[in-house]
């Protein structure tokens, strides 16, 4: 959440910040504003609810000549401490309206601060706990031991900040010049031939450059159009713990590609993503062949030695480690336990040596999960990352990473990094189990060569999009729908109830099909869409045949079934009233195929409801706040 660009060169400054916005629309935002100073020192100001076009259209009526210079920085606020107001919205200035600040997270210690202004005479113009920072260090700019000295004033602000936060500053009697700095939440500076970016986004500088440099905890970079230092929050210059990276997909990548919306765009993208996150995980060797991963820091003696595993996730990614849970359990032997993160360090979990934690988090910097993950290495387990982001927070605390290698995406609700994420688990589970011998080389090798199968099946899955559309458009007045399965396909039930509530704003639950006449059942009325995902009648007869009566049970009671099948099952023909085939694939891999359908509905939902696929309101694609 909360878009952040900062930017010094030779161009135009506004242009290059609102480009910037812009792309970083998708991260979910209820306001937005700039900040350009000119080279002769005069500071410009615009900030505006809503979407990034009132914005624009504030800069239109305003004049451009107010906001003529070559730096400048922008922000897209997702509200958490003031309601989403022009008052509230980023940049923030000083009293002595030189200093400017944009900020992402949140300032934990802001009201002490913000009684000790008020104390000292400063009237706060916002209700929001970013204010306190922008006055901390126009006080100190102006007096006291860092008088004068800009840089010395914002790293002595910084040193008293609590919390997660990215701030950016810049100050009008130093033209040419940022200061940007991050504790727990994203911050990556672009290095450009005469020019410098900071960002929470490589998203933002793309169009311009494909080196980057991630920041570390608790670092400051201050960029100007030819250089860039790091240094900790008592100015210390850092060596060798900055990563630079150059940043392997282009723009067009993020572009929509003819599509209506990036996520229409995403879900076309899923075949490539699985495929693109299997490249390179398996290598052949004497024994026939093995998994490895991207960043292994954990010996295989170490994975041998485990005796449990937790899965850590939110929102999508906690159903793909609902998923990882069937697949390393049965593989392994080991039990597997998932929690939601924001829950997880609070019930005080039994975790030691012994333990693995398995991390999932798309973009990497997700603040409930990267809080799990620092309690359970606190508690000294080990942590294994699956990440989309190269670099982000969560894989640079972990023990061992697996990057879900399918390029930015930019529609909030998760698709293609989703099923990315449950093959990423299928690695996972496939390392242990080879570590631990609970699969021989040739049996490890058959299971990634039928995952090596999946992409040409999902392809075939997109195929089903018309026939999903109808159904979607035909249903889009309902107030309810429902999702059963079992098995593998509760999970998946689990995400496409969260795609509909996500996309559509409707009310949407996820049941295991089994646990329908402990309660749910009543909920069935004449007309209720229950849509059931079937398992294999090969793979899993026996729940086959359960789900089955399941169904007979709702359509009795009138429900209208929309049913997910195997190709040629035809047992549940006479009791679906839609029927969806997909390709016949092993149980355990058949949520890559079966999830598909259910977000090209969800999808076709929004759209015939005039809702905006790419950003459902009050969501934010990377969620850095607790």
């Amino acid at each position: 959440m909360c878009g952040i660009v900062g930017y010094v060169g030779y161009r135009d400054a506004l242009g290059v910040v609102v480009d910037a916005l812009r792309r970083m629309e998708y991260r979910g935002y209820d306001s937005a504003g700039v900040a350009i100073l000119s080279d002769s020192g005069v500071l410009a100001v615009e900030r505006k609810a809503g979407r990034l076009a009132n914005l624009e259209a504030e800069l239109a009526e305003s004049g451009a000549e107010r906001f003529v210079g070559t730096t400048g920085m922008g922000h897209t606020r997702w509200a958490t401490h003031g309601a989403p107001t022009d008052r509230n919205a980023h940049p923030h200035r000083d009293i002595t309206e030189k200093v400017a600040v944009v900020h992402n997270g949140i300032i934990e210690n802001f009201a002490p601060l913000r009684k000790e202004l008020e104390a000292a005479g400063v009237e706060l113009r916002s209700d929001t706990d970013t204010e306190v920072a922008v006055h901390l260090v126009g006080l100190a700019y102006a007096a006291g031991p860092t008088a004068g000295d800009f840089v010395a004033s914002a790293l002595a602000v910084l040193r008293r900040l609590e919390g997660a936060f990215t701030l950016v500053f810049t100050h009008a009697d130093h033209p040419g010049l940022i200061i940007a700095a991050r504790r727990s939440t994203p911050l990556v500076v672009g290095v450009g031939q005469g020019e410098m970016f900071v960002a929470s986004d490589v998203t933002a500088f793309i169009e311009h450059t494909r080196e980057a440099v991630e920041l570390g905890q608790d670092q400051a970079v201050v960029i100007t159009a030819d250089s860039y230092l790091v240094t900790d929050f008592d100015g210390n210059e850092v060596s060798g713990k900055t990563r630079p990276f150059t940043i392997d997909w282009d723009l067009a990548a993020a572009e929509k590609g003819g599509h209506d919306y990036f996520m229409l765009k995403e879900i076309e993208e899923q075949p490539a993503g699985v495929a693109d996150t299997l490249i390179g995980h398996f290598t052949q060797d004497e024994a026939g062949g093995r998994i490895v991963l991207d960043e292994q820091r954990l010996a295989d003696q170490e994975l041998r030695e485990f005796d449990k595993v937790f899965v850590v996730a939110c929102g999508s990614s906690y159903h793909a480690g609902l998923l990882a849970k069937y697949a390393i359990e049965h593989w392994t032997r080991l039990p597997v336990e998932v929690e939601l993160a924001s829950e997880f360090r609070y019930r005080d979990p039994v975790l030691d040596r012994s333990t693995l934690v398995v991390a999932i988090s798309q973009s990497g910097e997700t603040a409930d999960t990267l809080e799990a993950v620092r309690h359970a290495k606190e508690q000294k387990a080990r942590v294994l990352a699956i990440c989309n982001t190269n670099g982000a927070q969560i894989p640079r605390e972990s023990d061992a990473v697996l990057y879900t290698r399918t390029g930015p995406e930019i529609g909030v609700a998760s698709t293609k990094a989703f099923l990315a994420q449950v093959t990423a688990n299928y690695l996972v589970g496939l390392a242990l189990a080879q570590a631990r011998g609970t699969k021989y080389p040739d049996e490890v090798a058959r299971e990634f060569a039928e995952l090596e199968a999946m992409p040409k099946l999902v392809a075939r899955v997109l195929e089903t999009g018309p026939q999903v559309r109808a159904i979607a458009r035909e249903l889009a007045h309902v107030p309810t729908v429902l999702f059963l399965g079992r098995h593998v396909g509760y999970p998946v039930a689990l995400e496409g109830a969260l795609k509909l509530k996500e996309l559509a704003y409707m009310h949407a639950e996820g049941f295991a099909a089994g646990e329908l006449k402990h309660g749910p059942i009543a909920l069935i009325e004449d007309g209720l869409p229950v849509i059931v995902v079937m398992p294999s009648p090969k793979g899993r007869a026996v729940l086959h045949s359960k789900l089955l009566s399941n169904i007979r049970e709702i359509q009795a009671r009138g429900a209208r079934t929309i049913v997910i099948a195997e190709e040629g099952d035809d047992t549940v023909r006479p009791f679906a009233d839609d029927l969806i085939e997909i390709p016949s694939a092993p149980t355990l891999f058949q949520p890559l195929l079966s999830t598909v359908p259910l977000q090209i509905f969800a999808a076709e939902v929004a759209q015939a409801r005039g809702y905006d696929v790419d950003k459902p309101r009050n969501l934010a694609k990377s969620v850095t706040v607790e």
